[in-house]
């Protein structure tokens, strides 16, 4: 009688199978694709829009998925509100924003990320993409409500977010921090030091 104890050290031996490897290896070219992709910002935002461009002629030319529309907006949606929003709350933990140019600098630090919030429209849009070739997704429904409710959510959600950003005095977007440039040489004495600020 074989011992099970022997097979189990035999199969551990043996190290992952062929698709665990396989799996591995896509994986880490997927992720080495994407940190090559990070410092290219215009590049990634204009492949988004041409991946949006070809969702929409796919609904379009089979004229149905509009709650796959609708969720997908609505998702787009949440991401952006959290890229426009501070990571943490003035309104919990005290003014931590910048509210003036005087004092030290504090860059605006988003709770959701550029890099991140296009990714995660890269594959909501993808997810989108997979579920119009699904029918059970396809619900018939009359799509001038859905458009109505997502544009009055829409403008009710920015201006909630808008009075938070004026009441709290913050930017969705960081200027660049003050630097000291060299002045010029003054005849007779020496180089003053000169306040600048400087875009970032």
């Amino acid at each position: 009688m074989a011992d099970p104890d022997a097979n189990t050290t035999s199969e551990s031996s043996m190290g992952p199978s062929f698709g665990q490897r396989v799996a591995k290896t896509v994986k880490m070219r997927f992720q080495n694709y994407l940190d090559r992709s990070t410092p290219h910002v215009a590049g990634r935002w204009v492949f988004l829009l041409f991946e949006i461009f070809i969702y929409s002629i796919r609904v379009y030319y089979i004229k149905g998925f509009h709650i796959v529309t609708y969720a997908l907006a609505i998702f787009i949606l949440n991401l952006f509100i959290g890229f426009l929003s501070p990571i943490e709350d003035p309104e919990g933990e005290g003014p931590l924003l910048p509210t003036s140019d005087k004092g030290e600098f504090k860059p605006f630090i988003r709770r959701l990320p550029e890099f991140k919030f296009w990714y995660g429209c890269m594959k909501a849009v993808f997810v989108a993409f997979c579920c119009t070739f699904i029918p059970l997704f396809n619900v018939p429904v009359f799509w001038p409500i859905l458009l109505m409710y997502f544009f009055v959510l829409f403008v009710l959600t920015m201006k909630r977010q808008i009075k938070h950003m004026v009441k709290h005095k913050y930017l969705p977007f960081s200027f660049g921090k003050k630097n000291y440039a060299q002045a010029p040489p003054v005849a007779g004495g020496k180089g003053k030091i000169t306040k600048n600020s400087k875009a970032g």
